[in-house]
């Protein structure tokens, strides 16, 4: 957990660090990636993709509130999950892991 918390802090510096200082990222087009790749992404784009991932499978009228408990739950959850799984799609993983009923 304290890797996650270390690892979503440097993405948060990363974020307010001035533009200049970063590099232009590519897109990442989640449709295409598998576990495999997710798993082995930069820390920064890691944690882009939780980031997003926790907002993607908020229902519409969710408070803007991140539930860090929740979210660092569900890294750990898509972590294992894709640990026994690298070959699944990412997507495909996360519709499995969080998609609500």
């Amino acid at each position: 957990m304290k890797a996650f918390v270390g690892m979503l802090a440097a993405v948060v510096f990363a974020w307010s660090a001035p533009a200049t200082t970063r590099a232009m990222a590519d897109d990442i087009d989640l449709s295409t990636w598998t576990c495999r790749q997710f798993q082995s992404a930069s820390k920064d784009d890691i944690g882009v993709i939780l980031a997003w991932l926790d907002g993607y499978y908020k229902d519409e009228d969710d408070p803007p509130v991140i539930n860090t408990t929740q979210f660092v739950a569900n890294a750990k959850k898509l972590a294992e999950y894709c640990s026994a799984h690298p070959e699944i799609g990412l997507i495909t993983a996360t519709d499995k892991l969080f998609q609500k009923e």
